[in-house]
């Protein structure tokens, strides 16, 4: 692990989307016209993974005009 690190190799998990793939997913969600399950679908990743984009390009100060679901276990109706 030091080897590694001292040469630069050591990464983490790498990411299921690039950049672009990322930019994308984004559009398509604030064209409003897929659902995020949809997105994942298309993108072949998670629901999780549209969620945390779409967290990360809010965090990024670009509100999408849409609100990204909060999944709360706690629901009372």
């Amino acid at each position: 692990m030091r080897v590694a690190k001292a040469k630069g190799k050591l990464r983490g998990k790498q990411p299921k989307l690039n950049p672009r793939q990322e930019a994308h997913l984004v559009n398509l969600f604030r064209q409003g016209e897929h659902s995020t399950a949809e997105l994942a679908d298309l993108f072949g990743v998670a629901r999780s993974t549209v969620y945390r984009a779409l967290e990360r390009d809010r965090d990024r100060g670009h509100p999408s005009g849409h609100t990204v679901p909060v999944l709360s276990a706690n629901t009372t109706g």
